[in-house]
């Protein structure tokens, strides 16, 4: 009989969306990476009441709440959040939150829902899925976006996945300066999307042949020169297509600086995830990867402060562990 559930949920990096024209009557269409660490880690014990304690207090209450409402829960549990992913800095913070809290009732209490399921009740996953599949399989991500008639009725299916190499490493940076910035975007992000232009149709053009004959074979084939290459590219014809939103290619100066810090000491690759401010490179040793941590610390410095670590890719999504 589980008494106790500890769910253990990975971070994600985004590298950007395939298709923002919508002519052939989808959006979006996401790629991104499953990484170890940040993380999300929450306990879940059954008990004769509904307590919530830990990190990311609202939040957390707030998916517990609607989890229990909406599937009839009429027992109790104690969920203590022990870690979490920085919040609104484009790791997926909140949908780790919320399907580690669905994941953890639904398996103590034996409910048999589908992780998409889940995401639906909790309102994830609605617009990109890169978040609910890095939690399901872990790996390197591209979901096919959703079909506009059915916006907020679907999750976006999955139509690549592949493991990410195990000698690839991340380097990810998170400064401080631009973040308040990111967060006004982010408080109107609703706003923005409703009003933004259509993608140039030779540009969503160009951006699937990017994939399609660069970025999957690439991973495919381990070919991290290419697939590097690809994905930075990819990522900042993006940027330029949303430098409307933000300072050019990216959401500050301090991320241009850093991206390009990345590429000329050893990366084969470099991008913003999301809004930002938050952006990583792809390296492939461990020599690489404190060099580059040690000469952005020195950067950060010099740029208001902030984090930069290092860590491995995610291929198994969250692990699930019962008592």
């Amino acid at each position: 009989m589980i008494s106790k559930i500890v769910v253990t949920a990975p971070a994600h990096l985004h590298a950007g969306n395939i298709d923002l024209t919508g002519d052939l009557g989808r959006l979006y269409g996401t790629l991104g990476f499953t990484i170890d660490y940040p993380r999300t880690v929450i306990e879940a014990f059954k008990s004769n009441r509904i307590r919530v304690t830990g990190e990311d207090l609202g939040n957390a209450k707030k998916y517990t709440r609607i989890f229990t409402e909406k599937f009839g829960l009429k027992k109790g549990v104690e969920i203590t959040v022990k870690e979490t992913i920085p919040k609104h800095l484009g790791m997926g913070s909140q949908t780790a939150l919320a399907l580690s809290i669905g994941k953890a009732i639904a398996e103590l209490y034996k409910i048999n829902l589908e992780i998409e399921e889940i995401a639906r009740a909790l309102g994830r996953s609605d617009i990109v899925a890169l978040g609910m599949n890095s939690f399901k399989t872990g790996g390197f991500i591209a979901d096919a976006g959703y079909r506009i008639k059915d916006k907020g009725k679907m999750v976006p299916p999955l139509i690549f996945r592949h493991p990410i190499p195990d000698d690839w490493l991340f380097v990810v940076c998170i400064p401080k300066k631009p973040i308040p910035q990111v967060l006004k975007i982010k408080a109107n992000e609703e706003q923005v999307l409703e009003q933004l232009k259509p993608m140039p149709e030779q540009l969503s053009d160009r951006l699937s042949r990017i994939v399609l004959m660069q970025i999957l074979p690439s991973i495919i084939e381990h070919d991290i020169e290419t697939f590097g290459e690809s994905i930075t590219t990819f990522n900042r014809k993006l940027g330029d297509f949303w430098s409307d939103h933000q300072e050019g290619l990216y959401c500050h100066s301090i991320v241009r600086k850093g991206i390009a810090l990345m590429l000329d000491n050893g990366a084969y690759g470099a991008c913003q995830t999301s809004w930002g401010p938050t952006f990583y490179g792809l390296v492939d040793n461990e020599e690489t990867a404190k060099t580059i941590v040690k000469k952005l610390d020195k950067f950060l410095e010099r740029e208001g402060g902030g984090d930069v670590f290092y860590t491995t890719p995610n291929n198994n999504g969250a692990s699930i562990i019962k008592w």
